[in-house]
């Protein structure tokens, strides 16, 4: 059995299609990934060690119609050069993860009777997946009320699978985290993360309660600023050397895993990953939405976990407030409110998204009574 994975634009289309990916091979189906050229798959992918083809695809703005021209025309093409492809390595099924490169590859696994299975990791279903949701044999949300609004046809499966996490996030130890943060065993850690880009706002926040923070003499802060902001955070900190080795600032952690396993409590954004990652680590969490997010799907995916008793969750304009403070001391302070959130993120089952998920590719693949054509 061969599948192809499709997804690009973003590491949150990346990362579950890769997680996915780990669980295929370990079932002895071979993988292959279609994506752009250009786009971050291109790197993680074969890092990963998965076969990559590219094919060219691109959006386009509403405000310039000629972009949109040039879209289709790429779809177009690109749906002939795919059907060229999977003429010549006969899969058995497509999943899309969603950006505009799984377009024209889906497009084409429908004209060859190819099933196709769709993964959508936020609360808000993307443009491309609605697209491909039209057609396809099986629609797999993380969100149950990613859905809604959607022209998914009757006859389609739909599943709430969660969104795939990788081994190296599921499998990392505490006892490795906290040798490679150099943080004590019973030290009490709060991680403090905006995504991989950062977040100013919520940098700030936590800077303003330094003090407050570091009273607490057994906590250590694991402080994760973005590239963009570690010299402008480093700057409003203005740590001593004794306040330092309780407070360990880094612009960007490449080894996310091992140092998600060393957290007791994290403060963070609600990106669907970063989401995915901490439920799967059941890490007690206050959630800080991006608010710029597409159709403020941040916020969707906070509220339907925190809403499971999982997290407690605070607007991005409202970082700073005296409510943050105290929502981030009850977090630190509060170990039976800690309890309760690994309690109910164990009841989510994250760690098992991508094996419910392998499920139904696998059955798409195996039930279809399809032929190239």
């Amino acid at each position: 059995m061969l599948v192809v994975l499709s997804g690009g634009g973003t590491a949150g289309h990346i990362n579950p299609a890769l997680a996915l990916a780990e669980v295929l091979e370990d079932r002895g189906v071979e993988v292959r990934f279609a994506g752009t050229p250009r786009g971050v798959e291109s790197r993680l992918v074969p890092e990963a060690g998965i076969a990559f083809q590219p094919f060219e695809a691109s959006g386009f703005n509403r405000k310039h119609p000629l972009s949109l021209v040039k879209a289709l025309k790429l779809i177009s093409h690109s749906t002939k050069e795919a059907k060229r492809w999977f003429a010549e390595i006969e899969p058995s099924a497509v999943v899309g993860f969603g950006g505009y490169v799984s377009i024209p590859v889906a497009r084409a696994a429908e004209q060859m009777g190819i099933p196709v299975v769709v993964h959508e990791q936020n609360s808000v279903m993307g443009l491309a997946n609605k697209e491909l949701s039209k057609k396809a044999r099986a629609v797999c949300l993380t969100y149950e009320c990613a859905k809604e609004g959607v022209a998914i046809p009757a006859a389609t499966q739909v599943h709430v699978t969660g969104n795939p996490v990788r081994k190296k996030v599921l499998l990392a130890t505490r006892e490795e985290g906290r040798r490679m943060l150099g943080i004590p065993d019973d030290a009490l850690m709060l991680l403090v993360f905006g995504g991989s880009l950062g977040a100013r706002q919520l940098n700030e926040g936590i800077a303003a309660l330094k003090s407050e923070l570091l009273s607490r003499e057994n906590l250590h802060v694991v402080h994760i600023t973005g590239p963009k902001e570690l010299d402008r955070t480093t700057a409003e900190l203005a740590l001593t050397e004794e306040e330092a080795k309780r407070w360990h600032i880094m612009g960007y952690q490449d080894r996310m895993g091992e140092t998600l396993a060393a957290t007791d409590a994290i403060v963070s954004r609600a990106g669907a990953t970063s989401l995915a990652e901490i439920s799967a680590r059941a890490i007690p969490a206050l959630l800080v939405p991006y608010p710029h997010a597409t159709a403020d799907h941040q916020t969707t995916n906070a509220r339907a976990y925190v809403a499971a008793g999982c997290a407690e969750m605070i607007p991005d304009a409202e970082v700073g407030s005296d409510k943050f403070a105290q929502l981030v001391f009850s977090l630190i302070d509060d170990e039976d409110l800690r309890a309760g959130m690994t309690a109910a993120a164990r009841e989510q089952k994250t760690a098992d998204a991508a094996s419910k998920l392998a499920d139904v590719v696998m059955g798409a693949a195996s039930s279809a009574n399809h032929g190239l054509q």
